[in-house]
């Protein structure tokens, strides 16, 4: 039974929260609703993107997902917000993947498997490339932090492929993100196999080796 502004008796009689109101999660955290709509755009963003790349329709988000386009800037006030929110989970993956490499025997091939790895995962979604390499100096960016803890990890992947003596002591990691970025570009309107063969050249010419004994190789 219904009281006054909605509230329903519960089994004592008194009145209890409104019809419809959302429940509240133990310790006083967000809202179950309001979870469940942010998973819920979370998810369907995730989907839209790899259709339509990073720069999809908010609005067609928010359309797909159910919801008023308010409630998806409540969750996300910028698309960067709602950008890092999809890709939180891949940045994060890729930098415990660099920082589980750091004990392989042949940290150099490590980090050749871990740029396959990256510039695969770039080309997935239109416009992830320009996104990552951006936000790496875009201190206002909310993929910033995700971004730069990837690079840190890249990095000291890189630092123990060259004291091991298999990567060029010249190549730095801006250099490995933004050749495998422009890899994972070219990906996007190219065959697979084409990207592929340009990051084996890649890597082949990292090689702390004599050139024309990677030229005699390839």
């Amino acid at each position: 039974m219904s009281g006054r502004d909605g509230a329903v008796a519960g089994p004592d009689g008194t009145a209890g929260p409104p019809e419809g109101a959302a429940r509240t999660e133990a310790g006083g955290g967000m809202r179950v609703d309001a979870r469940r709509n942010r998973d819920n755009l979370v998810a369907v963003a995730r989907t839209v993107m790899a259709e339509e790349g990073l720069d999809a329709s908010l609005r067609d988000v928010a359309r797909r997902a159910g919801v008023g386009i308010a409630t998806l800037y409540r969750h996300f006030p910028t698309r960067d917000a709602l950008v890092q929110a999809v890709l939180s989970d891949r940045l994060n993956a890729l930098a415990d993947a660099a920082d589980e490499s750091l004990a392989a025997p042949s940290p150099g091939e490590a980090l050749a498997g871990w740029l396959h790895r990256f510039a695969a995962g770039s080309g997935a979604f239109h416009g992830l490339p320009g996104s990552v390499l951006a936000a790496l100096h875009d201190s206002r960016s909310e993929l910033h932090g995700s971004c730069v803890a990837m690079n840190e990890s890249a990095s000291r992947l890189l630092q123990r492929a060259q004291e091991a003596g298999e990567v060029r002591p010249d190549v730095d990691a801006e250099d490995l993100f933004t050749a495998a970025a422009a890899i994972g570009w070219a990906a996007q309107y190219s065959a697979t196999e084409r990207a592929e063969r340009i990051l084996t050249l890649l890597t082949n010419g990292m090689r702390a080796e004599a050139p024309e004994t990677v030229g005699r190789r390839a």
